[in-house]
């Protein structure tokens, strides 16, 4: 098969869909690769380590996306790669399709088979694509709080994990997925004070068990949500529905209780967030305020650390690639549990649940789209 890897050109994202290694086991398997020039030199992988493992090297993005059989990313594409898609192409990447209207029409107009690692799921009902860059959002979330609290950037001008003889901050964490885990792990180590909500029983007490009582946890009601958010300097929104759009949960009434220079992190913005006053942002402009409430809602926050989220995300999706590229995308869905649920579009079709309700469009359940000519 014929692979194709294209430098990512959304505002400051540094990651690339594949690492040098990635190419080299494609290659000997017989698989031919094209990758942009520049594709991965952000991320610290060299044009001439592409070449070395076998890839074909292109200065045009066009050309590539023409070429190629399937086309791997890491962000969703943007309006004019939209348009360089057509119906034989596989797109896989992430999509996060349900908050975004506009790419969802583009992708159907272009008859395109479009397969989110967002969706994928395991054996166990897990997430494997997503969970490594939930693991270093949840991560990020964390310090780029801890930054955002600082006088300087319009917060109260709290230090996390305080010093002896001062209170150290308080954080809350709404969501105990990996995000929320992840985010609870750093909070925790920098001496934070920290709670977290979830509507699972079951999740909270392995999270309890997982910190030995040192976390806070809470079943998530709305009047909890007010509760802790008028105690909170940092609060971190972790809530994921997969491949649906995110329920607001911290609505603007709500900021009014909370302490003028305290911090939003809203790590579902990718999925519309879980905030009602959230809109993303970027890393070049990476902050707003709402009534005296600081908002960090980066929508690609691991690209910041480009090398170590793009080393992350090619050891998970690399199997489902060489999948693909063996044995094309309808055997592969069939045949890897879990993989067809990554299916979110197909010949101008929608064939995600979660999508097709955000825009009220026809579902076309996937399995019954493997089954189509």
């Amino acid at each position: 098969m014929r692979v194709g890897v294209p430098r990512e050109i959304k505002n400051r994202e540094y990651r690339v869909g594949m690492t040098p290694m990635g190419v080299r086991e494609l290659v000997e398997q017989g698989h031919q690769v094209q990758v942009e020039l520049g594709a991965g030199v952000a991320a610290g992988f060299s044009d001439q380590a592409y070449e070395q493992a076998g890839a074909v090297l292109v200065d045009d993005p066009r050309s590539v996306f023409s070429w190629a059989d399937l086309i791997v990313k890491v962000k969703e594409p943007q309006p004019n790669e939209c348009g360089w898609l057509s119906a034989d192409q596989v797109l896989f990447t992430y999509l996060h399709l349900a908050a975004d209207r506009s790419l969802t029409d583009a992708l159907l107009a272009s008859g395109c088979t479009a397969i989110a690692y967002e969706t994928v799921q395991d054996l166990h009902g897990g997430l494997p694509l997503l969970a490594p860059m939930s693991e270093v959002a949840g991560r990020m979330a964390v310090q780029a709080g801890a930054h955002c609290l600082e006088k300087a950037q319009g917060g109260r001008g709290v230090l996390l994990g305080g010093v002896p003889g001062v209170s150290p901050a308080r954080v809350l964490i709404i969501g105990g997925g990996v995000v929320g885990e992840n985010a609870a792990y750093i909070a925790l180590g920098m001496g934070a004070r920290v709670s977290l909500l979830d509507k699972s029983i079951p999740r909270l007490k392995q999270l309890d068990e997982r910190f030995n009582g040192a976390l806070t946890t809470l079943y998530s009601t709305r009047e909890n949500i007010e509760q802790q958010l008028s105690l909170a300097d940092l609060v971190i929104g972790a809530v994921l529905l997969p491949g649906a759009a995110a329920p607001k949960l911290v609505t603007r009434d709500m900021l009014g209780e909370m302490k003028v220079g305290s911090v939003l992190v809203d790590v579902a913005i990718d999925q519309g967030g879980c905030f009602e006053t959230s809109h993303p942002t970027t890393h070049d402009d990476p902050v707003f305020d709402v009534d005296g409430i600081v908002h960090y809602c980066v929508a690609n926050m691991p690209g910041a650390v480009a090398r170590t989220s793009t080393l992350a995300l090619t050891n998970a999706t690399l199997p489902y690639v060489e999948q693909l590229a063996q044995h094309g995308w309808r055997r592969a869905l069939q045949e890897v549990p879990g993989f067809v649920s990554g299916l979110n579009v197909h010949s101008g079709r929608v064939t995600c649940a979660g999508v097709a309700e955000a825009f009220n469009l026809p579902l076309h359940p996937p399995r019954e789209e493997l089954g189509s000519a």
